[in-house]
């Protein structure tokens, strides 16, 4: 009675989440009818895991689960506390004996991503993953399991080092970014991608942990925050106006090299050493804006309308 108790509010929502998808290849279009169908059943076993284990204990990897934190009984919410391997792969049914097909995950599975996920959703619905449906992964067709991994004693992703490379085996240009000569130091494993973005996605540009840009940037470069007496407009806007947050060739992670980027906006009339050649000039011998204007990001100074000071 208490396994079927606790399966009432998961099991729905993973019983909606199998319903048909065109999204579905027609070939298994019969597999997942029969699969709504023992959902629709619930004929669980009375057995739990020790009726899998009988089965698949010699399993490559499947008895793993066993040394972490989905394999523990003594976590109330988890699946051993509750409908055990079912939880996850759906009641059994006539699995044993007749092969009736199970809830599989990964590549091979004949469910969408989007079905596969409705699984994990079904206990991970916290306000951490409240976003997922708006976020870049789930409109990507990224499944839960792409990235993280339940058989194992310690899922890797949730370590900085296995997170990034995780993350990076996608987004391939952010890991050329992040070994250029200035960077954030995820190369090292100093920081994770998470730091700076919700992988779960956000209501935020780029799923970004804070609300904007800047917000996520100010989290650790609270000196750049302000409020100034003399605001530098972009720097107020967005720090990746001027700055490539995953990796640049120029010194600060600068988009363009100074002066060059400061040009962009500002235009040369009206300043005495703009012209190039000469030995005033602020584009000879590797000068730039900077050497005069250093307090670019703001300045409290009264007389820092030019952020000289």
């Amino acid at each position: 009675m208490m396994r079927k108790a606790l399966s009432i509010g998961a099991v729905t929502m993973m019983a909606l989440g199998l319903g048909f998808s065109s999204q579905a290849m027609a070939g298994d279009a019969e597999l997942l009818t029969k699969l709504q169908q023992k959902f629709e059943q619930g004929k669980y076993s009375k057995k739990g895991a020790d009726g899998c284990m009988m089965c698949h204990r010699k399993t490559e990897g499947v008895a793993a689960i066993f040394d972490g934190i989905h394999g523990n009984p003594n976590v109330v919410k988890g699946p051993m506390a509750g409908l055990q391997c079912e939880s996850c792969h759906g009641p059994q049914g006539k699995h044993r004996g007749k092969n009736e097909p199970m809830i599989t995950f990964g590549d091979d599975s004949p469910l969408t991503a989007e079905m596969q996920n409705s699984v994990c959703l079904a206990c991970h619905d916290d306000s951490g993953r409240s976003d997922w449906h708006l976020g870049a992964h789930a409109s990507d067709d990224v499944a839960c399991v792409d990235c993280h991994q339940l058989h194992v004693a310690k899922d890797q992703v949730l370590t900085t080092e296995g997170q990034n490379q995780s993350c990076q085996s996608c987004h391939t240009k952010v890991k050329a970014d992040s070994h250029k000569r200035s960077a954030h130091p995820i190369k090292w494993d100093e920081m994770a991608c998470s730091d700076c973005h919700n992988p779960h996605g956000s209501l935020s540009e780029s799923s970004m942990n804070q609300a904007t840009v800047n917000d996520t940037c100010h989290q650790c470069h609270a000196d750049k925050r302000g409020p100034f007496l003399w605001e530098h407009e972009p720097v107020m806007e967005d720090c990746s106006l001027c700055h490539n947050a995953h990796g640049s060739v120029n010194e600060g992670m600068l988009k363009t090299r100074v002066p060059m980027l400061c040009k962009q906006c500002h235009s040369e009339d009206g300043h005495p050493s703009t012209i190039p050649g000469g030995n005033g000039s602020i584009q000879t011998a590797g000068q730039g804006c900077l050497n005069c204007h250093s307090q670019i990001h703001g300045s409290n100074h009264p007389s820092g309308k030019a952020f000289q000071f």
